[in-house]
């Protein structure tokens, strides 16, 4: 059997400049890891983008020597501050006092400030601290089992429950019931961010041409680029609203498609339409399916679908139900990622979409439909 031939994956600029900011942020290797691109691709877009615009270095130096200075002075209050509370000659008190009262006041002062003030090493300390408390082996496994759980849980970003805790334990090669993770959970207060109802955005009510239903609410693909699904969701910012257009490939519930825009137009779903076929390599015959909303029935899109061969789908009006896999998508999102979040402006709403889609959801985040697997990874262990 022959592999297949592999084609050459184009970006669009807008994946090209959420990638940037990425990069920025954790770095061009860990970007390149995340986002499975090449190191040297990151590196043309930074030298394509740095030819538009220049950074001022000395607003830079001038910023970290500021915050130098601010980091200075609250040492330096601190210092002050701890003669206060424990008395001058706190210095003069046994060791083990001066230890016991840096123990109290380890919520308002910096071990290694307090150390230096009451003239004793921060090692001494951590040595007292270490004998005086000596827990049961049985304590010891339940605050490492403790510890594991919510390492996970805040791996998650605290979206996670316990059975996706599980899952990610097991694959550690560490075991639990169900009912033990639970348990943990509730005795450290970890709560999955919980789920609250959201408006739909679909506009059906014009008079443009609508395809079938092809789906018919059968969601289960027998292989990548065989069925893909659409839809439209708005999120809230500080400076209005910004929309967000999906693909998603049932196979592997991947977003392989995605594009954001201020308005709500064709090119928003064109856009997004477009990503996943350069993402895929242009497949032929793909079932690509949607709601009834004017986007999808304009003629831009329906060219779109013609033009590379794809067969369009559409729910029946008013079904939600017919779309389920992208509303359940959409869901998870506002969880997740929206809904406990502070308001953002819309530049800063745009890369924490991106950095959900293409890293938390599209690498990370096990889904229950795919044994609890990443999309991704179920495509690599799947996919020969």
């Amino acid at each position: 059997m022959t592999s297949p031939k592999k084609t050459r994956k184009t970006y669009s600029a807008e994946f090209k400049e959420e990638a940037l900011k990425l990069a920025t942020k954790i770095g061009i290797a860990q970007a390149a890891r995340e986002l499975t691109v090449y190191e040297s691709q990151l590196y043309a877009w930074r030298n394509a983008a740095q030819k538009k615009a220049s950074t001022s270095e000395r607003e830079s130096a001038l910023s970290a020597e500021n915050a130098k200075l601010k980091r200075q002075l609250a040492e330096q209050a601190e210092e002050l501050e701890i003669p206060k509370k424990g008395g001058y000659l706190l210095r003069e008190k046994p060791t083990v006092t001066r230890f016991e009262f840096m123990k109290d006041n380890r919520r308002s002062f910096s071990i290694c400030r307090m150390a230096y003030v009451l003239s004793v090493s921060q090692s001494g300390y951590y040595s007292w601290l270490k004998s005086s408390q000596q827990p049961s082996k049985r304590k010891q496994a339940q605050q490492a089992r403790d510890t594991k759980i919510k390492d996970a849980f805040t791996k998650s970003k605290e979206r996670d429950g316990a059975r996706r805790i599980q899952a990610e334990l097991e694959e550690q090669g560490e075991k639990h019931d169900i009912k033990t993770i639970m348990r943990s959970m509730e005795r450290q207060r970890l709560v999955a961010k919980a789920a609250r109802k959201f408006k739909v955005t679909t506009d059906s009510k014009h008079a443009l041409p609508v395809a079938p239903n092809l789906l018919g609410q059968d969601f289960i693909a027998d292989e990548p680029n065989q069925k893909w699904a659409g839809d439209i969701t708005y999120l809230m910012t500080s400076e209005g609203w910004i929309y967000l257009a999906v693909i998603i490939d049932l196979y592997s519930r991947a977003v392989i498609g995605w594009s954001m825009n201020k308005r709500m137009t064709s090119n928003l779903v064109c856009d997004a339409l477009q990503m996943a076929l350069w993402r895929r390599g242009k497949p032929k015959g793909v079932i690509v399916h949607s709601d009834r909303g004017s986007q999808y029935c304009s003629h831009a899109y329906r060219n779109m679908i013609e033009q590379y061969g794809l067969t369009q789908s559409m729910s029946r009006k008013g079904n939600c139900w017919d779309n389920a896999c992208v509303e359940s998508f959409f869901h998870s999102l506002k969880v997740e990622a929206v809904q406990y979040e502070p308001i953002m402006n819309r530049e800063a709403m745009r890369q924490h979409m991106f950095e959900y889609i293409e890293i938390d959801y599209n690498k990370k985040r096990r889904h229950s439909a795919i044994g609890y697997l990443s999309p991704e990874r179920f495509e690599q262990l799947n996919i020969a």
